[in-house]
């Protein structure tokens, strides 16, 4: 009688997980490896969505999450963009938020993420540029909002210990953050790429 091979769900988990990843050897240079198995439920759901993270977020912590726009702006690309697929000399938008839940109690309000995107203006419609400016619900609401058909290419996901951080958020300085990668593609043409970072450890305030 044949019996089934043991399942050994660490080694399920990090071979299946890290295969959604298409180029995962792009990662940082400084970047470590993650032990899939040793993350939370939630957090192993949040590097492999591929939906809207804030909405993950509220379902997870049952309160609403803030989008604070930290920076916004206009760049000029000085060489191609591989992943973006632009050449020298075009115009994209860089820009940095954190998705934060409420303050309780004594507590001051709780970074749950923060994000750098590269978005290419000329890709989107005039609808969602004016949303960057205007709209709170971050960018995976505007494009929700707005109708237009998206996909996500998740690229790499790494655990990093990030430097010189906003001023907002400078109580991560120093520890581990969950990172991830990914493209965003409308038309056949990627329109953005962004990168998410949580922290990995239970904040103290």
């Amino acid at each position: 009688m044949q019996t089934d091979p043991i399942f050994n769900s660490t080694t399920f988990i990090d071979k299946h997980v890290k295969n959604i990843f298409i180029a995962q050897a792009e990662r940082p240079a400084m970047s470590g490896e993650i032990n899939i198995a040793q993350l939370t439920p939630f957090q192993r759901a949040l590097i492999v969505t591929d939906g809207t993270v804030t909405r993950l977020i509220e379902a997870y912590t049952l309160a609403p999450v803030e989008v604070v726009l930290l920076h916004q702006a206009k760049h000029t690309l000085c060489s191609e963009h591989t992943w973006l697929e632009l050449p020298a000399g075009s115009h994209i938008i860089a820009r940095e938020v954190i998705l934060q839940t409420p303050a309780t109690g004594n507590y001051m309000p709780k970074t749950q993420a923060y994000a750098t995107s590269l978005i290419v203006p000329q890709h989107l419609p005039k609808g969602i540029l004016d949303g960057l400016e205007s709209d709170p619900a971050g960018l995976g609401g505007i494009l929700q909002n707005s109708g237009l058909e998206t996909r996500r290419e998740l690229l790499w996901c790494c655990c990093e210990i990030t430097r010189d951080l906003p001023e907002a958020i400078a109580h991560l300085e120093g520890k581990p953050l969950l990172s991830r990668t990914y493209r965003v593609f409308a038309n056949k043409k990627p329109i953005m790429l962004i990168t998410e970072q949580f922290p990995l450890r239970e904040e103290a305030h």
